[in-house]
């Protein structure tokens, strides 16, 4: 078991690490992420300074509120519960504020590391009985304190979703996943108290995969706002004979030929303009299968099939609003939205601000170039 824990630790350490290094890279594009960066970096700095006191635990008498447990438990707990904010609200804003919500985990840190210095002796815990006969004892009066700053810390993290909720420029996948979180550390607070080794890789694993979730997330994000090839129009689809012979000469050349080919069918035929349009109607209009057509989206800067028909879509929308001839989100069905809260999801999604905002703004942009005119 304890070779299994180290392996663990190890993965933990890798993945965190490699996330942590393209998180700062991007960072210096976006600082919003600049955070977010550096506490997956303290993440795997931390489980890889734990390596080296893994024998210090012994398994099979670890016991009821471990101190090394709890001490994890705190500063996990505490990172944890502002690790969400990490990308609405940047963290090298307010590293002030950051200190005061932490000073109390810090003032407990160090004086259980003082009182061990002084000589006192963590006890250990087999039974609830044991821990109602030394729960005076000024080392378990300690762990306690540290479980019920846990708890606290636990508490906001759960609370942290209403507040997120009420704030519209924050994704929706990440209100999800603050949620998560916070299941995960009620887990973990069950974990610290009553030790399973099972229960503990079990929650590693899980921790894992949850900022894995958070960092593919964020990548897709910014993957959908890089920059995506000029609208050109098409005057002639490529013909099947084209495409076959570019894909003898030059495996990318067939795949802008492709693309061509749909851009062609979507100019001219606007069928997206119907909300049931979709990917299998695309396939079946223009001749190209499922894979072909995602390899040729791909190969030109989109995510997938849904994006690029609704960026025909968001492109229309624009240009009715800046003809005048969309005036609210309702209006937003004429271009292919399905409903207005669809037209609002995707283009939160895919130009990154809200589409009321927008409209709002743009409406008054042109009524005040009206009034300025007249």
């Amino acid at each position: 078991m304890y070779m299994f824990i180290l392996i663990t630790l190890v993965v933990i350490i890798t993945i965190h690490l490699m996330m942590a290094s393209v998180l700062f890279l991007y960072s210096r594009y976006k600082v919003q992420y600049l955070c977010l960066a550096w506490i997956m970096g303290i993440f795997g700095a931390l489980c890889g300074m734990a390596i080296p006191f893994i024998h210090l635990l012994r398994f099979e008498n670890v016991g009821l509120f471990h101190p090394f447990m709890l001490l994890a438990l705190v500063v996990t707990s505490y990172l944890q519960s502002i690790y969400p904010l990490s990308i609405p609200m940047p963290g090298y804003l307010q590293w002030g504020r950051m200190w005061r919500y932490a000073s109390p985990a810090i003032l407990l840190i160090i004086l259980y590391m003082v009182s061990l210095l002084l000589g006192s002796r963590p006890v250990i815990v087999r039974s609830y009985d044991e821990l109602a006969g030394c729960w005076l004892r000024v080392d378990m009066l300690f762990r306690l304190a540290g479980f019920a700053l846990s708890i606290y810390y636990v508490v906001n993290i759960l609370r942290l979703p209403r507040y997120l909720a009420r704030n519209a420029s924050i994704p929706r996948y990440l209100k999800g996943y603050v949620t998560a979180i916070g299941m995960s550390m009620v887990f973990y607070l069950v974990v610290a108290a009553v030790f399973n080794v099972t229960l503990l890789v079990v929650y590693f694993y899980l921790f894992c995969l949850l900022n894995m979730y958070l960092f593919y997330r964020t990548l897709e994000t910014m993957a959908i706002h890089l920059p995506k090839p000029e609208m050109v129009e098409i005057e002639e689809a490529p013909t099947e004979e084209i495409i076959v012979q570019a894909e003898r000469e030059d495996f990318n050349e067939a795949n802008r030929r492709r693309f061509e080919r749909v851009e062609f069918f979507m100019q001219h035929d606007r069928e997206w303009q119907d909300n049931t349009f979709g990917r299998d109607r695309l396939c079946e209009a223009t001749g190209i299968n499922r894979h072909l057509l995602l390899q040729c989206l791909r190969s030109q800067g989109y995510n997938n099939c849904h994006d690029y028909i609704n960026s025909y879509r968001i492109n229309a929308l624009k240009r009715g609003v800046a003809d005048g001839t969309i005036l609210s989100v309702n209006d937003c069905i004429v271009v292919g939205f399905g409903s207005a809260k669809t037209a609002r999801t995707c283009f939160e999604r895919m130009e990154g601000a809200s589409l009321d905002e927008y409209l709002k703004s743009r409406i008054s942009a042109a009524k005040e170039s009206s009034r300025s005119t007249v």
